[in-house]
């Protein structure tokens, strides 16, 4: 889990900002990328789970290898 340490600026009596450690937003920004990254893996597979499939020694014996 990310540690953040945040700073909650408040408009006209209500919460509107808020303010992070420049390295805790670094660090939520990769957090965030790479869970877009992996949502975007499980729709890649389960887009392909009944697609057909060809394993390495097949690959391999089609190659020469």
């Amino acid at each position: 889990m990310v540690a953040i340490h945040p700073n909650i600026l408040e408009h006209d009596g209500q919460k509107a900002f808020v303010v992070l450690p420049y390295e805790e937003f670094l660090m939520l920004e990769e957090e965030l990328q790479q869970f877009e990254d992996l949502k975007q893996l499980r729709q890649a597979k389960a887009e392909e789970a009944d697609s057909p499939t060809v394993s390495l020694d097949a690959v391999k014996k089609e190659l020469d290898l």
